[in-house]
Formats: structure tokens, sequence, C-alpha cells
């Protein structure tokens, strides 16, 4: 993992934290520069995990929940030939970006055939769906064998699980954050607790990645897990121990990265 480890440092990580304050207010701005991060996160992790001396030129790669196209030029920037798919026509639209390969699916049924994709990825989405588990397994069907599957995830329990609603109401409860975002601002939050948005821990992250990594599944279709890791997407390296310490992780992994290498 040194080409990861080598990207993650505390400068990155302040950067990313700054940028996080415009998520609602100028998406533009905090998403264009969690695309290019994302871009470079995968690239170190194909050459760690996957292809030691190749980069991602050439290679096919699917956003599952790609949303309104931000991650694009940031792969196609590498070489890369990008789809995401994404379920909503509004989020697809949304930045006014065009002439990027899109596809409009559920990620727990996606509209591709088996073994399609060099990398799948998903980039803070899982604690969108109320199975993630479902498109999980619908990224390794899709993934070619030799090639990465990535999720990445906001962790309920960490400072930003409640998304917009705030940095502590949600440890209260999500019903309550959701009411007290509508009180305060006379509209709901765009992540609707219940709704869009949902409790998913670095625990069932974890159990999840370990079960998957297990014994062949009896689908020839879906590839066997060769591999697997996990680390706080937002750390410096020299803090990814926390990722190991049970209860700890909860609270201080902010957002969880699990790789399975196909």
């Amino acid at each position: 993992m040194k080409n990861t480890r080598r990207l993650a440092t505390f400068a990155r990580s302040w950067r990313l934290l700054r940028s996080f304050r415009h998520e609602q207010t100028r998406p533009d701005i905090f998403y264009s520069g969690l695309a290019h991060d994302t871009s470079m996160l995968i690239d170190a992790l194909w050459r760690d995990l996957a292809r030691p001396n190749e980069d991602l030129t050439g290679k096919s790669v699917l956003d599952v929940g790609g949303g309104p196209g931000y991650f694009a030029k940031e792969f196609e920037r590498l070489g890369a030939w990008y789809v995401g798919v994404e379920p909503s026509v509004s989020e697809m639209a949304a930045a006014g970006l065009s002439g990027y390969g899109a596809l409009r699916g559920e990620g727990e049924a996606l509209p591709i055939r088996d073994n399609a994709f060099d990398v799948v990825f998903s980039s803070n989405v899982a604690e969108h769906i109320a199975d993630w588990r479902a498109m999980g397994a619908e990224m390794l069907r899709v993934v070619k064998p030799g090639g990465l599957v990535v999720m990445s995830y906001t962790v309920w329990l960490g400072p930003f699980g409640g998304h917009e609603t705030g940095l502590w109401q949600h440890y209260i409860g999500g019903e309550y954050a959701r009411r007290r975002y509508q009180r305060v601002h006379g509209h709901p939050p765009k992540n609707v607790w219940g709704t869009s948005l949902f409790a998913v821990s670095a625990r069932e992250g974890l159990e999840w990645a370990r079960a998957v990594a297990g014994p062949a599944p009896s689908a020839a279709s879906t590839p066997a897990v060769s591999a697997w890791r996990a680390f706080p997407r937002y750390h410096p390296w020299w803090a990814w121990w926390v990722t190991k310490v049970p209860v700890l992780r909860e609270f201080a992994v902010s957002n969880l990265v699990i790789v399975l290498k196909a």
C-alpha cells in the first residue's frame, strides 16, 4: 500500500476537511476537489493491489452513484474509460456537465453484464441505500477477475454521519436531527433519515468485507475476493490504526474505505 500511504498526508486531510464547508453552498468546489482526490486514491490502489507496474490508462472504471459527473473528467484525465451509474435524473443534470458516459440505474441492480469493468467504485453512496450490501454484491458481480471494488462511505457515528443536519444532532437520533434541521432552516434536509440516509457502522462494513472475502461464493458469475483492505479515507496514514479498534473506530473514522481485489 505504499502508493496509497504516500497520498495520505496530514496536508491532504486538512484540505479535504476545509472543503467540506462548501458541500451545501458551493457543491462545485467540494465535489471537484473530492473527485480529484478520489481519482488519485483509486489510481494508487490500482498500482498497490492490482497491477504494480500499470496506472489506470486504458482501464474501465464504473462509478456507482456517479451523480452529476464531477468524477468523469478526473478519471478521463488519467486515461481511464469512465462510466457513471445514477438513479436520479436531477442528480445527473445538477452540475450542468455533459460529454461523459452515464447510465440511469440503481446500485442494487446494476444494468451491466457480469465481469465488465476493471474498477468498480462508490464514493459516499452506501449510507444512502437501505440495502447497501446488495449494492456491494452487484459491484462484485460486474468487476473483472483481478479487478478492484472500492466502497467508501460515511460512518454513522462519526462526526459527519448526519451529513448537513449537523455534527452532533445525529447522536441524539436521526429523526431528531431531521426535525431540528427543518425547524431551523424551514425546509427538510436533502438527506432524509430513514429515506435517503441510513446508519451504517464501521463494524458492519468490516464484517461484510470479511464475509465476501471468505470461501468462494456458489454463483459462478461472482468472482471470489482474493484480498481486501480497509482504512479511514480522510486520515493521514499514521492514524489508520484506529480502524482496528472496536468502538473507537465508530467515532474516529468519519469515512471508511473498503477495497476488495477480485
